[in-house]
């Protein structure tokens, strides 16, 4: 005896009921994409200035894999009861064709209306959506939240099964890409000149903890020093002919540094004194600062807030002088050169009208690189001329041409065994003829 089974289920009844299925679904489809593409730091800002949404959204990216999971739950049970409901009125008014038109209709109306509408506004609009939704999608989380724990338990139970990470903390290699990614993405579609101006501070930001303070310290051959044990007359006559307010002093031999003296504590002393003659130097000296030449930037610029100083005297490991490094120096790695009358000329550095660039030997190869786009190494010598003697392996002569990293180098002058001064074609005016 065959026995049939027959829903009965008014058809008046069955449209309103799979329309409020697939409104549900659409919403459900709206968080779950919002929630994910929301932007954490945006948020977090407006949580700053009193969004009481932008908080609620914050509480929900704490419980991202539960949140998701609870939307994801509740989208699957409204797309299936809608198909379920659909499949047995169709089949109750066109028998066992009403499988294939439940199948056909469902499947386009929830394609269509409850996934790539949805998540399409959501995806273009993510925050805009995720703060319009978050009280809502809370509620959602509470109702289905103890269900949703179960199946995310389940779910990262069989992740660790295939030895898949579930913690939600990223390694610091990852925030770094990410915060990266961000600087790059900053500005596009903009422009002028402004975006591509901050990209480079923001990007120069993060590269201080990956240098030190002798990558940016002017060298000790071109640090001024003055001998300490001169008369004082000699002292205030260097210091005005000096570019500098502050000037290391020294006693026996130039590492032997004693003091540092500051040019208006200098002048100060010579006008309450009446002239120079009676000064005495050591009074108005200030203690040296040394500082380890391995010294991180981002230290080191902390180092300078806490100490309320912008001037040390940088050592290598045997304690002998290396060179200075000021705050001006830390702070031209983030905004670029900061020059004054002086830095024009003790930068010596001229770019000609054919492309090529004249420049001193002591010329620091990362300020070249930052000023003209290059990327010469600058992990193989400080100077341009440091980079030159390591790849000619010899003391080049004047006239000579290297070529090499695609750039042609012709030594201009030289200075008993020094590069002084010499010329840098770059790739592309080689290429033009130069």
């Amino acid at each position: 005896m065959d026995a049939e089974l027959h829903f009965d289920i008014p058809l008046s009844f069955a449209v309103p009921l799979v329309v409020l299925c697939l409104f549900l679904a659409a919403y459900l489809s709206a968080a779950e994409t919002a929630i994910t593409g929301a932007s954490r730091p945006r948020m977090h800002r407006l949580a700053l200035q009193g969004n009481t949404k932008a908080v609620i959204v914050n509480a929900l990216l704490d419980r991202k894999d539960e949140t998701v999971s609870a939307v994801l739950l509740g989208n699957n049970v409204v797309n299936i009861f809608s198909a379920s409901l659909s499949t047995a009125v169709l089949t109750a008014l066109f028998g066992a064709a009403g499988v294939v038109y439940a199948t056909v209709v469902i499947g386009i109306l929830i394609v269509i209306f409850a996934e790539v509408m949805p998540k399409t506004w959501a995806l273009l609009r993510a925050d805009r959506v995720a703060l319009a939704l978050a009280p809502s999608i809370m509620v959602t989380l509470t109702i289905l939240g103890p269900m949703a724990r179960g199946v995310a338990a389940i779910s990262r139970f069989f992740l660790r099964l295939l030895n898949v990470r579930t913690d939600r903390t990223p390694d610091a290699e990852e925030q770094s890409d990410t915060l990266r990614g961000a600087i790059e993405l900053h500005g596009e579609g903009q422009t002028g000149d402004s975006a591509p101006a901050e990209k480079a501070m923001l990007r120069s930001v993060l590269d201080l903890g990956d240098h030190t303070v002798g990558d940016v310290m002017t060298h000790r051959g071109n640090v001024v020093l003055i001998d300490a044990d001169q008369p004082t007359e000699a002292i205030v006559t260097q210091m005005l002919a000096a570019p500098y307010t502050r000037i290391p002093l020294y006693r026996g031999e130039a590492d032997n540094v004693v003091g540092i003296m500051h040019a208006k504590d200098l002048f100060r002393a010579v006008e309450a004194a009446g002239g120079p003659k009676s000064v005495q130097i050591d009074p108005i000296l200030t203690p040296p600062w040394f500082i380890p030449e391995s010294t991180i930037l981002f230290d080191q610029l902390e180092a300078f807030r806490a100490r309320h100083e912008h001037f040390a005297l940088v050592v290598d490991e045997y304690g002998a002088l290396r060179g200075i490094v000021t705050l001006e120096d830390i702070l031209e790695e983030i905004v670029g050169d900061i020059e004054d009358e002086h830095d024009a000329i003790r930068r010596g550095v001229v770019r000609r009208d054919d492309g090529s660039v004249v420049c001193r030997g002591d010329v620091p190869v990362r300020d070249l690189n930052r000023e003209f786009g290059w990327g010469l190494p600058e992990s193989v010598a400080t100077t341009i001329a440091g980079l030159v003697l390591h790849e000619a392996r010899r003391i080049p002569e004047v006239g000579q041409v290297y070529a090499f990293y695609g750039f042609r180098f012709e030594i201009l002058k030289r200075e008993g065994t020094r590069v002084a001064e010499l010329r840098i074609v770059p790739p592309a005016a080689i290429q033009a003829g130069n």
